[in-house]
């Protein structure tokens, strides 16, 4: 795939925006601040922009070009500050506003997968409203035995476990509705991972 190239000016003012209040701040700082080094670095007029710290309106005042979202979890990758962005006609870095809110949520995502006969792993959804232990040994049945628990709308492996009994999947979903009131349980599947990126709808 060939990308064109631009010259540093070309970007305008950048804010780079990291850190925020998720429970993924830490690693949003740390991907921040390398790319803001890396930005300036080859010349790009580059500012740091924690949202945790500062308001909105200020990328106004700042009068930055566009913002680069490095913000990592709820808030910076669901689509909200997408949508922020948009209303105050700021271009930024990513996928748009539903795109966004789609890929950030485990279980949409799979039923879209589904529905477009995309091979996916088994899963059930746990409730925490409707949520009772005793089902915990049915679940590892219909599952394989070997599940991955994962809240619905976390990423960097935030409040992840797998477990191989019941006892440890009731723990796990508890531990999981730290983090989101509503739970994947997914098939453990043996074998390789990949990451594939997209960009301009080519993989």
């Amino acid at each position: 795939m060939a990308f064109k190239t631009y010259a540093p000016q070309a970007f305008g003012r950048v804010a780079v925006m990291y850190g925020g209040d998720s429970a993924e701040r830490e690693v949003s700082l740390r991907s921040g601040e390398a790319v803001l080094k890396a930005l300036t670095g080859a010349g790009v007029e580059a500012i740091a922009f924690d949202t945790a710290e500062r308001q909105l309106v200020e990328l106004i005042n700042e009068k930055v070009d566009r913002v680069l979202i490095m913000l990592h979890g709820r808030g910076g990758e669901d689509g909200s500050m997408q949508g922020a962005l948009q209303q105050l006609k700021i271009p930024y870095t990513g996928s748009s506003v539903l795109g966004s809110a789609l890929a950030m949520d485990k279980i949409h995502s799979k039923q879209i997968w589904q529905c477009l006969n995309i091979p996916t792993a088994k899963y059930e959804i746990a409730v925490k409203s409707r949520f009772e232990a005793g089902s915990c040994g049915a679940i590892m049945n219909k599952l394989g035995g070997k599940v991955m628990v994962k809240p619905a709308r976390e990423g960097s492996s935030i409040g992840m476990a797998k477990v191989t009994s019941a006892k440890q999947l009731a723990t796990a979903i508890q531990d999981a509705f730290k983090y989101d009131n509503t739970v994947l349980l997914e098939q453990y599947i043996e074998g390789p991972e990949y990451t594939v990126a997209v960009v301009q709808g080519q993989a």
